[in-house]
């Protein structure tokens, strides 16, 4: 079997002299799509900080892509929380895209030089990939949430990541569009073998698209499939209150309990 693409034991990392999160262990597998769920401050953010190795591990061990956090960057895709493009910003979406390849550099593509023509064609492959081509080159700042969002998530595939880390790819977004794209990672696992962590506050519109999740809760966290960790005895375990999950006729799960629910199941942005 391949190595996995992140796998954690025994986990700690501090911050400030606090324990943010302690004895983590968990494995996601090359290909798999799994969701980070936890109330807001619980470290999910921190998590994924751990894992670009931009907070060093107070104890335990880490590997990411079979190297120490932050040695395999070059292979991982990143989206951080969203950021807001102001409604008179007038960088194309296809431009920002080509950002992800060269961002690193200063100036524009000069046309003819070796590598140009390959890159226009990645670039236009995962437009196609995402399904951003119609609008591409349409200013950033008039498109979307939702269509934002595509872009940005094509940016961080450019460069074919092994690895892509989304931190809260779904917030401000509705519930349509939140659906759509959580598909359109599913179908990025599947086509480009792809390993995804994205970290969400509410399962519901995931759900049908996910293989596993880790809640992050408590100063702990839980990994493996929605149904044995979405519980309310394992919740009631990670919180240290009684938490009571409900499974409505509709599919939905609710989480109930003091104190406020760790995730608030429906459009939370109403």
């Amino acid at each position: 079997m391949s190595e996995p693409a992140v796998a954690l034991e025994g986990a700690t990392i501090r911050l400030g002299g606090r324990a943010i999160l302690e004895d983590v262990s968990l494995g996601v597998a090359r290909g798999e799509f799994v969701a980070v769920l936890g109330p807001n401050g619980a470290g999910k953010s921190t998590l994924v900080k751990a894992i670009l190795g931009l907070l060093p591990l107070a104890a335990g061990k880490a590997k990411v892509l079979g190297r120490p956090p932050g040695e395999a960057n070059a292979r991982i895709g990143y989206l951080p929380q969203r950021r807001n493009f102001d409604s008179a910003t007038r960088i194309r979406g296809i431009d920002l895209v080509r950002l992800g390849l060269d961002g690193s550099r200063w100036g524009i593509p000069i046309p003819g030089l070796p590598g140009t023509k390959e890159k226009a064609r990645r670039v236009a492959e995962v437009l196609e990939l995402v399904g951003a081509s119609r609008y591409a080159t349409k200013p950033i700042g008039e498109l979307s949430g939702g269509e934002q969002q595509r872009l940005l998530i094509a940016q961080a595939l450019v460069r074919r990541p092994q690895l892509l880390l989304l931190d809260e790819p779904l917030d401000s977004l509705d519930l349509a569009s939140q659906a759509a794209v959580a598909a359109l990672v599913r179908r990025i696992c599947e086509q480009e073998h792809v390993a995804v962590l994205l970290v969400a506050h509410d399962v519901n519109p995931i759900l049908g698209f996910i293989d596993q999740v880790v809640y992050v809760a408590g100063g702990s966290a839980v990994g493996g499939r929605p149904r044995d960790v979405i519980t309310s005895e394992t919740l009631t375990r990670l919180f240290g209150v009684p938490i009571e999950v409900l499974h409505a006729s509709d599919g939905r799960l609710v989480v109930v309990g003091q104190p406020e629910a760790p995730f608030h199941h429906g459009d939370r942005h109403a």
